[in-house]
């Protein structure tokens, strides 16, 4: 598997992820610039990453406008043939003003920049410690949406506390339903919030980013 990473003006976890794929996963990395259009060097085997960041500014809304980047017209295709995608952060917040993910990223109901350790649990009830660093991360849908994404079991992870139970306090920013990453239907798009490749150096005293990042890229199903 290759993996691309896009990089627009305002992205500032580019190279992490790289580190990460890299030097923790042994992945082979592309860096991509927004300008491009090209991913021929892609297969639908392979993953493309939207990193987080502040693409263009956070201008009109968060992801507004690198959703019409000459690179996203590309991964959109390539997400639509079948290939993988991942955006975490402002990543999650372009793939769903590309309608590529359902719902929508609003700004935190503190309305206060949330920057700090969290806990997610996964389908199987596995729980992570993993940083977040966002202003607009409220994952807002209809009743309508967050019903189809829990039975078609589409909720990649929940913010819960370090014992796993899903709270009001444990919700950093006023996620509806606590959810803190989604995938689409065909299950080759993924979107989250946190960042699992800040979790990913035993120098920083925590690892359980490369298990979220293994799961998101290897494992053969991420929901039950």
């Amino acid at each position: 598997m290759k993996f691309g990473v896009v990089v627009f003006p305002g992205s500032n976890c580019d190279r992490d992820m790289q580190d990460a794929l890299e030097q923790d996963l042994g992945q082979k990395v592309l860096m991509l610039w927004h300008k491009d259009k090209d991913l021929s060097m892609f297969s639908t085997d392979d993953c493309i990453v939207l990193p987080g960041g502040f693409s263009y500014g956070d201008y009109l809304r968060c992801g507004a406008i690198a959703r019409f980047s000459p690179m996203m017209q590309s991964v959109i295709e390539f997400a639509q043939n079948g290939g993988k995608v991942l955006g975490i952060c402002n990543g999650f917040q372009i793939l769903c003003e590309s309608g590529l993910l359902p719902g929508a990223l609003l700004r935190n109901s503190h309305q206060q920049f949330a920057c700090k350790n969290v806990f997610l649990k996964d389908a199987r009830n596995e729980v992570y410690k993993i940083p977040v660093a966002h202003g607009e991360g409220r994952y807002f849908a209809t009743e309508d949406i967050l019903n189809g994404l829990e039975e078609n079991h589409q909720i990649l992870y929940l913010y819960c506390d370090e014992s796993g139970h899903v709270t009001e306090a444990a919700n950093p920013n006023g996620s509806m339903r606590n959810i803190a990453g989604i995938c689409n239907t065909e299950r080759n798009i993924y979107g989250l919030m946190p960042h699992p490749e800040r979790a990913c150096s035993s120098i920083l005293g925590n690892v359980d980013g490369r298990k979220i990042m293994h799961q998101l890229f290897f494992a053969e199903s991420l929901v039950s």
